[in-house]
């Protein structure tokens, strides 16, 4: 039964993504000169995006697609809550980080898909959370059996994985804004003819970001997402002290996990107290981001890989 989830979970994901980069290669290859705004800085707005874009296509995601995707998403919520639970046990690693991270990523797409035109992050999201559902056949985890059953436990273990998977969702809208400022600003400084030749030479590229929303939406977006998964990631650390004491009788235990995690937590902290203190934006922030992202992945996933695939100890 597990293969066979595991089978349609790849294939609609694998299926959803290539079919998506057909469709935007394809669109990338026709004549770009009426998909250049008349000014980059149109694309800094707020309102709607630019109705002569490539991306028009940033009519967002069809209604089939949304349905193959929402059908992906339960094959893959069946397939984890089936390989990390078996018979009253329970089964964890780094591979099944990833994949349950990918998969409220995608989750998290796919509730945003019905808000605005994010063509461009489905691009990302979808390949990745198809590598991702695949990664568990080939690193199995570890059993875990002394304390999967324990209320807090599963709670800790709930909030954790959601914060992880909001946390994702904000990098990969970080990689994307970061593309979009390169962009903007490399039109900038070259004038109007050199953007229609660039557009020229990267069409699929072109029509990609443009299908996305301006980047002051996108920016709104991204500091939602961190702001939620900053309060879970912080609930986080607390139910994880609060279990800790429970199982150990310590309140903390300063392994690699914690030193990263709380990192992390101080690296997003630090980055929303500076947005609402000073408004701080741009490419150092978005940097900052990605930054706080990877100290959160080397928490787990990160230390995870080392003792499991490295070392090749299984560490609870």
């Amino acid at each position: 039964m597990d293969i066979v989830l595991y089978a349609l979970t790849a294939l609609l994901y694998g299926g959803l993504a290539v079919a998506g980069w057909r469709s935007h290669r394809h669109a990338g290859s026709r004549p770009m000169l009426e998909s250049i705004p008349p000014l980059p800085a149109a694309a800094m707005t707020s309102g709607p995006a630019q109705p002569g874009l490539a991306g028009a296509a940033a009519s967002g995601m069809s209604s089939s697609g949304r349905a193959l995707l929402f059908v992906a998403l339960l094959a893959h919520g069946v397939l984890l809550h089936t390989t990390i639970f078996p018979q009253n046990a329970m089964v964890f690693g780094f591979a099944f980080a990833l994949s349950a991270m990918f998969w409220l990523g995608a989750g998290i797409y796919w509730i945003e898909s019905f808000f605005f035109p994010l063509d461009g992050l489905r691009l990302l999201v979808l390949p990745l959370a198809c590598v991702a559902s695949l990664l568990p056949l080939a690193f199995n985890g570890v059993r875990v059996l002394p304390y999967s059953a324990a209320p807090l436990f599963k709670l800790h273990f709930l909030i954790a994985n959601i914060a992880y998977g909001l946390f994702a969702i904000a990098a990969l809208h970080a990689v994307l804004m970061l593309l979009v400022e390169r962009r903007l600003h490399a039109a900038m400084r070259g004038g109007i003819a050199q953007r229609h030749v660039a557009a020229a030479g990267n069409g699929w590229l072109s029509s990609w970001l443009d299908t996305l929303p301006p980047l002051l939406t996108l920016e709104k977006l991204l500091f939602r997402l961190i702001g939620a998964g900053f309060v879970l990631l912080t609930l986080t650390l607390v139910s994880g002290i609060l279990f800790s004491e429970q199982l150990v009788d310590r309140a903390l235990s300063l392994d690699h996990k914690t030193v990263f995690a709380i990192l992390s937590w101080v690296m997003f902290g630090a980055l929303l107290s500076a947005r609402k203190i000073s408004g701080w934006r741009g490419r150092a922030a978005l940097r900052w981001v990605l930054a706080s992202f990877v100290a959160l992945l080397l928490a787990y996933v990160g230390s995870r890989f080392v003792f499991e695939v490295l070392l090749h100890r299984a560490v609870v």
